[in-house]
């Protein structure tokens, strides 16, 4: 058909928070490798990386930018919040829904700026989905991990539930949205503001600004609670699990005949030195050969670390995993696909976001174990002498690494779907804007 070999020319939106950015790279890189002209609008920090894949790259003008990976650059202190619920409300603040409207005006001013076909953007800018419905363009979003918006039979994301299997757990759950919707809820003025600014009606509810032609969840459906069904304009389309540039600069330890334990724990900053560190205790007391990457958030520490224990700035986790007996990390959702991608079981210790979630995905799958972030070095030890001994964690986890290459799925699904997306919009056909 004629309109397989037509190419379009792309918006991608993204914004520097830590885990999303590998899907969104990997996504520009796949658009680019299908001759799509590419635009990435984003925070400083992340421009190079666009570049290299193949994009166009501008800044954002009006919305916040931030220009390096330190901790003192995020425009979020989440880990000076007392609780889960109050980190999610300052990222709210500072990034998802507060800024809309500054956010919409740098993306309708990009979109007019060139002729543009469609709008790629991430599930958690909602002022960037302001824009594409200002400009009537096909909208894509991008959820660099699960649905922020709980999917049919699931519980409300952040806490960190199991699904409802009884009538207290689904009061449990409908009790916990209605909390979030009222923290959601809370921002209808800024949202309205914004569509106000370009003359979109007013909306009674936050929430129905989470609108798009399609939903891209870059998670494996294996990794994911079964769903009572899954509305149409959402896809699984796999784990993106590009590396950042940071973790291939320094090369993988050799193992020998000891159980590897690799230990991650993040590559933004979340106030892990104390967790770090009873891990770090607790793999001395073992019979293992664990291996610590710092990354970028803790570039520069200098733990203490016993003889059987090497710390790195950075290293490839993949070469690192598939020789790995077990995984230490706080959940972020590319190191726990990637470690079940390689069939390694998982000690989860989440810091909050999306971590809670992941863990409880982990435990439900039968995969792994969680912990407060504040276990001990006895706790933690505990629970990786339960990893290697028990034989059904690691059985578990090399059955959800079938199910996972099963799905397949990654960036050229994305890309397949994006061009779906666009032919049927053709359908009839529409304008491009800034044409």
């Amino acid at each position: 058909m004629a309109f397989q070999n037509e190419k379009s020319r792309l918006l991608v939106l993204g914004w520097e928070g830590g885990g999303n950015v590998p899907p969104t790279i990997a996504t520009i890189r796949a658009l680019a490798a299908r001759g799509h002209d590419v635009r990435f609008i984003g925070d400083d920090c992340i421009l190079p990386q666009a570049r290299a894949a193949g994009a166009r790259a501008l800044p954002w003008t009006r919305a916040p930018n931030r220009r390096d990976l330190t901790p003192q650059s995020s425009f979020v202190r989440d880990w000076e919040q007392p609780n889960d619920t109050s980190a999610f409300f300052a990222w709210a603040q500072g990034v998802f829904l507060a800024p809309a409207l500054r956010y919409a005006e740098d993306v309708v001013e990009a979109a007019q700026a060139e002729p543009t076909d469609a709008i790629i953007g991430s599930d958690v800018l909602f002022g960037g989905m302001v824009a594409a419905e200002a400009l009537g363009l096909p909208h894509a979003l991008l959820a660099a991990n699960l649905s922020l918006v709980p999917l049919p039979g699931h519980p409300p994301f952040g806490p960190g539930f199991f699904p409802a299997g009884n009538d207290d757990e689904r009061h449990r759950d409908r009790e916990v949205m209605a909390s979030v919707e009222r923290m959601f809820d809370g921002f209808l003025p800024q949202i309205n503001a914004a569509r106000a600014k370009f003359q979109l009606p007013p909306l009674s509810r936050t929430l129905d600004q989470f609108r798009s032609d399609l939903l891209l969840l870059c998670t494996a459906k294996a990794f994911d609670f079964p769903v009572d069904y899954l509305p149409a304009h959402v896809r699984y389309v796999g784990p993106l699990l590009e590396q950042p540039a940071w973790a291939l600069e320094g090369a993988a330890p050799q193992s020998d005949e000891r159980p590897t334990v690799l230990v991650s724990f993040s590559t933004t900053y979340q106030r892990q030195e104390a967790a770090l560190a009873a891990t770090i205790e607790a793999l001395g007391s073992l019979p293992v050969r664990g291996v610590v990457t710092l990354g970028v958030a803790l570039a520069g520490l200098a733990p203490a670390a016993p003889p059987n224990v090497e710390i790195l700035d950075g290293a490839s986790h993949d070469e690192i995993i598939a020789r790995a007996a077990c995984v230490v990390t706080h959940g972020g959702h590319g190191t726990t696909l990637r470690a079940l991608r390689a069939g390694a079981p998982i000690l989860v210790l989440p810091m909050g976001r999306d971590q809670n979630d992941n863990a409880a995905r982990v435990e439900y799958h039968g995969a792994g174990l969680r912990l407060s972030r504040d276990a001990s070095a006895a706790e933690i030890a505990a629970a990786i002498r339960r990893l290697l001994d028990e034989p059904s964690f690691a059985g578990n986890a090399q059955r959800l690494a079938l199910a996972i290459a099963g799905e397949g799925g990654g960036a050229e699904r994305v890309v397949d779907e994006v061009e779906a997306m666009i032919r049927a919009a053709r359908e009839p056909r529409r304008s491009a804007v800034g044409a």
